[in-house]
């Protein structure tokens, strides 16, 4: 049973969407932030991260950061760029690029269900990076940036998706990364009910991407004397088989010393080794790798896989740690080296080749996409995945929906 609730949500105004509206807060440095919102003075980048206004020489967690992030807030309310609904409601929230669409339900997801199990995470969470997301959201008495969760095959809520979408959408504005935006509001009595209907049906619901935003979410709820004015988070809740996974790729910056015969006689002990076609490998359990200005294959040996019993184990960021990282490349936790970078997304294999041409003794991994069946098998499992596992693409966008805290 998944409980998920309209609210009156602090949206921005159609006609302002486009300037206000900007990527998540954790996608970008804050010189790349810096850069974007100069452009665009209603950017909600100036609320999600407010040190862009402030000198470099402040700490991310001075007060004084959360402090501008709430007097921006405000201003973009005063100024009337944000405006609050009239009653509760759910909206869609579609977003289309590249051939690719997808379209969920904007609304406020259960604390308390995160909190038994019912939202399955698939990532552990950094204790600084939640104390930073709630610090945030107590200063400014608000969320402002939706969970993205995923939910199992549900043709009740499909066809509503599907009806509600063919009419005008209130929001629809192409970004500068080229996604287009289109929202839409449901507000009467008996859509509102079949949505909730529908959902109650649903055991679980899934994290695919904002795991610090619902922590802090639930520390808050946890912490709160009055849990029910805290009690749901704000998330865009898709249907999981629309949505897209994108790879994420590795870069070690050296190979710990090994010639490249070395290393390749090396990965030849637990894969196959070819050439590769092309840098982008064409199926799970396949890794394209690029050392010495070459782009090979590997394929992982069916006994290496064979002897893995869990699935969060046969995924291949799993196998590669496992097999190559760890004891070929010296990289014991890859969360903590400084030897590897993580290449997510749409960033793709361009930005390994630039990582190559300035560290010439590194080797390059492109990775087959985690699938989004792995990941809800996985969280079904409680189990969580190797860190960078997966990047949903294309990101919500921050500022179209903010959850206020007083009703």
């Amino acid at each position: 049973m998944a409980t998920i609730l309209p609210f009156r949500a602090l949206r921005a105004r159609p006609d302002r969407a486009a300037e206000i509206a900007a990527p998540p807060y954790d996608v970008l440095s804050s010189d790349e932030a810096k850069a974007l919102a100069a452009r665009r003075p209603l950017s909600f980048l100036r609320v999600s991260k407010p040190e862009i206004e402030l000198p470099p020489t402040l700490r991310a967690d001075d007060p004084a950061v959360y402090a501008c992030g709430a007097k921006n807030f405000r201003r973009l309310q005063e100024e009337g760029h944000l405006v609050r609904d009239v009653r509760p409601a759910f909206h869609l929230y579609r977003q289309e690029a590249h051939g690719h669409a997808q379209t969920g339900f904007v609304a406020l997801a259960s604390c308390a269900e995160v909190e038994r199990g019912l939202v399955k995470r698939h990532e552990f969470t950094r204790p600084d990076k939640e104390n930073d997301r709630m610090r945030h959201i107590e200063t400014l008495g608000a969320q402002t940036g939706p969970a993205f969760l995923l939910f199992r095959d549900s043709p009740a809520l499909s066809r509503i998706l599907e009806k509600r979408a063919l009419e005008k959408p209130e929001v629809d504005f192409v970004a500068e990364d080229g996604v287009r935006h289109t929202t839409w509001t449901v507000a009467d009595p008996a859509a509102l009910r079949a949505i909730e209907e529908g959902f109650h049906a649903l055991p679980a619901l899934y994290i695919a991407d904002g795991h610090h935003r619902t922590a802090a979410a639930v520390r808050l709820w946890q912490k709160q004397p009055d849990r029910a004015a805290v009690a749901g988070f704000l998330a865009v809740l898709f249907p999981a088989d629309t949505t897209r996974i994108l790879a994420y790729n590795r870069f070690v910056l050296d190979r710990v010393g090994l010639s490249e015969e070395a290393f390749l006689d090396r990965i030849r002990e637990v894969a196959e080794v070819a050439d590769a076609a092309s840098p982008i490998p064409r199926n799970a359990h396949e890794v394209c790798f690029r050392s010495s200005g070459r782009w090979r294959v590997l394929r992982w040996r069916a006994e290496r896989i064979a002897r893995e019993h869990e699935p969060v184990e046969r995924l291949d960021v799993a196998l590669l740690q496992k097999q190559v990282l760890a004891p070929i490349l010296g990289i014991g936790d890859p969360r903590t080296s400084e030897r590897i970078r993580f290449v997510g997304g749409i960033r793709g294999t361009a930005e390994l080749e630039k990582l190559a041409a300035e560290h010439p003794e590194g080797v390059a991994f492109s990775m087959h996409p985690t699938s989004v069946a792995d990941l809800m098998a996985i969280a079904d499992r409680g189990q969580v995945m190797p860190p960078k596992s997966t990047w949903f693409e294309p990101k919500l966008r921050d500022g179209l929906f903010n959850h206020v805290f007083d009703g």
